[in-house]
């Protein structure tokens, strides 16, 4: 998890799992990692090794680490320049044809309008764990980059480039033209996700919390499916109908 630290202009990352994926990343830069004092289990002597020397390492009280953040921190806060970052479509447009070229097949997540922060975060921990390579955003309307989405994340943040791009609508079709097929998923398709071909170059879409997906995204789908219910319940979470469609997609691919 991050917060912003206001005094340094840096951010302060929290919790096991979200300082774990910092250390092991050499993307993102730990100047100063507060351990609570008086705790020695595992989990904090296996935070201390991973540690640099460049890396300097100090033992806090908890009142300490509370007045850090405003969360469970577990005993572990560490002081960074930055925690992840997001990228243009300029980065997209100059790394997908080299994928392309050397014969794998695009697996892509687009979101549209995602804007709570433990959806974004959620989703970008189920993207990096069914292989996707690039999460694409709109740059307006879509959550930013903060401590809820690092913290929920679990180290995904730093891992998978997240494309905030100006119009969705024509990414979209860039896409298409590159050979990737476009499958949105919506309630009323008629096809299940289970009867989708998720195996070649695929870019699945997503649609935000409440509206789903927008009217002009809809139109650049080259197809939709939908997850069947048999239940009482309506609807899915976005970040759970998220991970049921992309570990499918996985099933399928491998």
């Amino acid at each position: 998890m991050a917060q912003n630290d206001k005094k340094t202009d840096r951010q302060t990352v929290y919790g096991f799992h979200a300082v774990e994926a910092l250390l092991k990343n050499p993307k993102n830069t730990i100047t100063v990692l507060y351990l609570l004092s008086g705790r020695t289990d595992k989990r904090l002597n296996s935070l201390q090794k991973l540690a640099s020397q460049a890396i300097s390492i100090e033992w806090v009280a908890r009142d300490v680490l509370d007045a850090m953040v405003d969360a469970n921190h577990q005993g572990v806060v560490a002081l960074v320049a930055s925690v992840s970052e997001s990228y243009d479509e300029g980065y997209l447009k100059s790394h997908l044809p080299r994928l392309i070229e050397a014969g794998i097949k695009p697996f892509i997540l687009v979101l549209d309008g995602i804007t709570d922060p433990h959806n974004l975060g959620a989703c970008l921990r189920s993207a990096e764990a069914a292989g996707v390579q690039f999460v694409v955003v709109p740059k307006d309307n879509s959550a930013p980059l903060n401590a809820v989405v690092s913290k929920v994340a679990c180290g995904a943040a730093e891992l998978i480039p997240l494309i905030r791009v100006t119009n969705l609508s024509r990414t979209l079709q860039w896409l298409q033209q590159q050979g990737v097929w476009i499958l949105g998923a919506a309630g009323e398709a008629e096809q299940h996700h289970f009867q989708a071909d998720l195996k070649g170059s695929l870019a699945i879409v997503m649609g935000s919390e409440g509206k789903g997906l927008r009217r002009l995204t809809r139109e650049y789908c080259d197809g939709l499916m939908r997850i069947p219910m048999v239940g009482s319940v309506s609807s899915l979470n976005v970040s759970v109908a998220t991970g049921v469609c992309l570990f499918e997609a996985l099933r399928q691919r491998q």
